[in-house]
């Protein structure tokens, strides 16, 4: 029964897939007219003085240019140029980028498997998250982490998706700026087929489960259920709590979202979404049936999760359904829908908003934990987490405004690697506020040992000594006068 009713929502969701292939959708006989409206209505403001100043500039490139040039890489130019000054995640893909989009999406693929963003300078790619079990991830890449150069040549000099995509078995080598390491160094990886797996799960404890989320793909709901069973059975059929693992889960698909947050809702809204036209605007409501039949929830998030995983955690805590510890998310808001193009290229286009079931906006100022946790005070080196405080979608060039960015008191969160959020959020599970309680009580201790450390430091007033009082000096007697002789 929940198959089916999982089958009708994603049926549902199929005209709002954020990150999925998508085409634009053919007008219906009741709409037909409308659409044509709305199309001449577009195509009547076409700035035609606009494109003849282009054509010309492309005529003339192609003449002039001390080079030959070749059309159809200008052209793919011009449309990458068109989509960079919109926001940092609308972008063009040729049909070898939209191919390898489409297996990434759908968990299959041969490469390193990390999440990249390419920053506005071009000088350099930002790694969202390494996928667990991936060649980044066990070369030890981190959230955060810069990539400058690829096998010796700048990311400016090439299109950087190329060198990272290869056969399995081949050979890369990453230039990597990381905040901490005075110097950029070399990580040399072998690319692998990298199957996806979205979903993992254990026993914590007897009762309390644990699932981790890794990114949210074509199967991941359905695996999500799979896990879930399994832990139940494990536990005599009912678990205490579960904790939900979504730190660096750079986000994936809406639609997977949806059905792991609809797995976890008996009812209410999951998530909104708002653009300009009606096709992006949307409303996802839970339908009945609890898979977890109450037990209570932990969703642990930090800096890494992004997109599809800031619904997640958003829809179950607006709907009091979870407890978020963690750290302040990275805040991409924002949907994007593939657009086809009739030769096998791709637009991957920015067409709505995300609305948390509180009507807050996500975009660029992310999901504030309940409980915030901090990373390890001195970590080694080499396993310092990313940057904590420029990691967020607010500090990407040209991002979109969200509704509520720039409120006193943002800041950006931080990566937490490790075991030790894991058992702070079973703790938070077992006994809601001791989390909180004993944070609150070590950062008096820690505040209360740096006044003392700053006191032993301060230099001690130096007492000069009081010089010692003279006696004074009693005037001598004088010798009473002789007599007078008579």
């Amino acid at each position: 029964m929940r198959a089916a009713r999982t089958a009708t929502l994603l049926l549902a969701l199929l005209p709002a897939l954020s990150l999925a292939q998508q085409t634009a959708p053919a007008p219906s006989q009741e709409t037909g007219g409308q659409a044509a409206n709305s199309e001449e209505a577009v195509t009547s403001k076409v700035p035609l003085e606009e494109i003849r100043r282009f054509v010309a500039v492309y005529n003339a490139v192609r003449a002039a240019y001390v080079d030959p040039v070749d059309d159809k890489k200008l052209m793919q130019s011009a449309v990458r140029g068109l989509l960079l000054d919109l926001d940092p995640h609308s972008t063009y893909f040729n049909k070898e980028d939209a191919q390898a989009f489409d297996e990434q999406a759908n968990g299959a693929y041969e490469g390193i498997g990390v999440e990249l963003q390419q920053q506005p300078d071009n000088a350099s790619m930002k790694v969202i998250s390494p996928i667990d079990d991936t060649p980044a991830a066990k070369a030890g890449i981190l959230a955060g982490d810069l990539i400058i150069a690829i096998d010796g040549k700048p990311i400016s000099a090439i299109d950087a998706s190329e060198p990272l995509r290869g056969p399995a078995g081949s050979k890369v080598v990453l230039t990597i700026v990381r905040e901490g390491r005075p110097k950029p160094f070399d990580v040399s990886l072998t690319r692998q087929t990298i199957r996806v797996t979205s979903v993992r799960s254990r026993l914590l404890e007897p009762g309390y489960g644990y699932i981790r989320l890794s990114t949210f793909q074509a199967d991941t709901g359905s695996d999500f259920q799979k896990h879930v069973q399994q832990l139940q059975k494990q536990s005599g059929g009912q678990l205490k709590g579960l904790v939900l693992d979504l730190r660096s889960n750079p986000g994936g698909l809406l639609t997977a979202a949806v059905q792991v947050a609809d797995d976890l809702l008996d009812k209410g809204n999951i998530v909104s979404t708002r653009g300009r036209i009606s096709i992006s605007d949307a409303r996802f409501d839970a339908t009945p049936g609890d898979l977890l039949k109450g037990a209570p929830v932990v969703a642990l998030a930090d800096a890494g999760s992004a997109s599809a995983s800031e619904v997640l955690a958003g829809a179950l805590r607006d709907n009091k359904r979870a407890r978020v510890v963690g750290s302040r998310t990275f805040g991409k808001g924002s949907v994007q829908t593939v657009l086809p193009l009739d030769n096998g290229d791709s637009v991957k286009l920015t067409t709505a908003r995300y609305y948390t079931p509180s009507g807050k906006s996500i975009q660029a100022t992310g999901i504030v934990p309940d409980v915030e946790l901090k990373p390890a005070a001195t970590p080694a080196e080499d396993a310092l987490p990313a940057s904590l405080s420029d990691y967020s979608e607010a500090t990407l060039p040209g991002h979109l405004r969200g509704d509520d960015e720039g409120t006193e008191g943002y800041h950006a969160g931080a990566v937490l690697p490790g075991d030790g959020p894991i058992n702070d959020a079973l703790a938070e599970l077992k006994n809601p506020g001791s989390v909180a309680a004993r944070l609150k009580a070590e950062a008096a201790k820690a505040d209360a040992a740096k006044a003392a450390k700053a006191a032993a430091a301060k230099p001690e007033a130096k007492v000069e000594p009081k010089p010692e009082a003279k006696p004074e000096a009693k005037p001598e007697a004088k010798p009473a006068p002789a007599p007078a002789k008579p």
